[in-house]
């Protein structure tokens, strides 16, 4: 018998990324990335999922209006999830991601392409993109777009005839404008189509069962084929006179599933020296439960589309995080101009609203509410050329 796997991963990932991007720079001028290499060790701990791996990121510039980079990136992913103790069962997989892309520098305008290839042993998928930024009332305003086309292929592990689609198409257009002196806002708006199969192939909900010793029993969910979302997102960084400055960010998130989401995010970065900067971040983040959501069904079948996703629930989450930065200046370091050390560490406070832990047991409908916390961390070091 196949042991059934569930697959969390993709979600941790976009937050993941949300988290550590949390306090990213502003991109306000045409100009090409600077040659670069970037080693980075990633680490995820909560909730009964582990992810960790290493990554790398080469950049160079090819004349006055080139710049090419690829990057190598691995996830060693182990779950004991709450989804896999209560319906399947742990495991553990390694997903492979390698991509190519390029900066072309046309004018006051920016062109970049790229190329994703990631690799599961149940799950490929395969995205490009294409993008452009154009300044504009002399510099001060960058005008950027962006558009995303992403392949996958689903399997399913034990089921050698399981074999799904989806296709997923993002598209994203934005305004930075250099407001004063010392303050940049950005306004962004981005929208998601997708189509094909999107639900977990592993995942199941469950339902009052008179007849089961537990008082319910599993089905399989179903989602629908389609699923459209909007987000809207405005950030601004004030630059304070002593190389300080503050970060706010408000987010929007709508979807053709009933989500709503806000998140609003307050950082504050400080300079120690020529050499030292730290950063120091808090994030709230909350969202209502889509509309084929359920944590018990009261019966089999009992709609066209079944979700129990706790990541489609109703629940909020609180981070904190604290990040550390190290510049090197070399003398003599053969072909290396600068580098930097870079430490950033976020903890996480997930509280779900109406998804209950069944591991512990009790009434049935009335078990404990799941909540737990999660640790990420990320090292990595930059070298410039």
């Amino acid at each position: 018998m196949a042991v059934t796997r569930l697959k969390g991963s993709r979600r941790l990932q976009i937050g993941l990324l949300v988290t550590l991007t949390l306090l990213a720079p502003f991109l306000v001028a045409a100009v090409l990335p600077k040659d670069r290499l970037d080693a980075l060790y990633h680490a995820y701990n909560g909730g009964g999922v582990e992810v960790d791996g290493p990554s790398i990121l080469w950049r160079k510039q090819f004349g006055q209006y080139t710049s090419v980079n690829a990057n190598y990136y691995i996830d060693a992913i182990s779950s004991a999830s709450i989804d896999a103790v209560t319906s399947a069962s742990p495991y553990k997989e390694e997903r492979r991601e390698k991509s190519i892309g390029g900066d072309f520098l046309l004018n006051t305008a920016i062109m970049s392409l790229g190329y994703t290839v990631s690799e599961e042993n149940d799950f490929d998928a395969k995205t490009a993109s294409v993008s452009l930024s154009q300044d504009v009332f002399g510099d001060l305003t960058t005008v950027s777009m962006g558009y995303v086309r992403g392949w996958d292929q689903i399997g399913k592990n034990g089921d050698p005839q399981f074999s799904e689609k989806a296709n997923r198409q993002r598209y994203r257009i934005g305004v930075s404008q250099i407001l004063t002196r010392n303050m940049i806002a950005a306004l962004n708006f981005e929208t998601v189509s997708d189509e094909g199969f999107l639900n977990n192939p592993y995942r199941s909900v469950r339902y009052l069962d008179s007849g089961s010793a537990s008082g319910y029993s599993y089905e399989p969910e179903v989602y629908p084929k389609t699923h459209t979302s909007n987000a809207l997102s405005l950030r601004a960084r004030y630059y304070l006179p002593y190389r300080a400055s503050l970060l706010g960010e408000y987010r929007y998130f709508t979807d053709s599933w009933g989500v709503r989401a806000n998140n609003i995010a307050f950082g504050y970065s400080h300079p120690h020296g020529q050499n030292w900067i730290f950063d120091v971040r808090y994030r709230y983040y909350t969202q209502d439960d889509a509309d084929f959501y359920s944590d018990l069904f009261p019966n089999r079948q009992a709609q066209n589309f079944l979700a129990r996703d706790k990541e489609l629930s109703r629940f909020n989450n609180h981070t904190l995080g604290l990040s550390v930065s190290y510049e090197i200046t070399p003398k003599d370091w053969f072909f290396i101009d600068r580098g930097s050390i870079n430490l950033s560490y976020d903890h996480i406070f997930f509280r779900y609203k109406n998804f209950r832990d069944l591991s512990i047991g009790g009434v049935v409908d009335q078990e404990p509410l799941y909540a737990f916390d999660a640790d990420v961390l990320q090292i990595y070091l930059s070298l410039w050329y």
